[in-house]
């Protein structure tokens, strides 16, 4: 029941992402506010790099891959497209997610390594799921703060909260 939960709670942060990229052009991807945030693309290398360390062996080898450079995740690639940013986006949640998928109940009490340190295997994936919706809330804000008035809210919008609960209630 656990596995599932976390699968749908992952997805629907996905999603608020995903709806967020549609609403950029590849420019955007790539803005930085003033001071040295991160943009959206930066942060969707960081999630895709941590996905696949993460998730790689993940019952049996440290979370932390001698091959991921990590602080190569926080340098913009300025030329890179939308596709190519879809493409990081789409590999680094379908390892997570076929990793998910392969997971039993019993493999939720065991311990595995990130950095060294022991983790319970439950512990590790709320640890994720405490990791990827913070990103995910960057790259919506960014998203809201670029589009301004053009923003399409991704969940009930502002004062509509009455409408939506009526609408609700009526179950419709």
């Amino acid at each position: 029941m656990y596995l599932e939960s976390l699968k749908k709670r992952l997805l629907t942060y996905k999603e608020l992402a995903e709806k967020t990229f549609a609403q950029l052009d590849d420019e955007q991807l790539h803005w930085q506010p003033a001071g040295e945030p991160n943009n959206i693309y930066i942060i969707v290398k960081h999630m895709s790099g941590n996905m696949l360390s993460r998730f790689t062996d993940f019952l049996t080898t440290d979370g932390e891959k001698p091959w991921r450079q990590r602080d190569d995740e926080f340098r913009d690639d300025p030329g890179a497209t939308k596709a190519q940013l879809l493409d990081m986006w789409n590999k680094g949640w379908d390892f997570l997610l076929n990793t998910l998928n392969a997971l039993q109940e019993a493999d939720l009490g065991k311990t595995i390594y990130i950095r060294t340190e022991p983790h319970l295997v439950i512990d590790a994936l709320n640890r994720q799921l405490a990791h990827y919706p913070y990103h995910v809330g960057q790259i919506v804000y960014l998203g809201k703060v670029m589009k301004a008035d053009n923003w399409q809210s991704l969940s009930i919008p502002k004062g509509g909260s009455r409408q939506f609960n009526e609408q609700k209630a009526s179950g419709k």
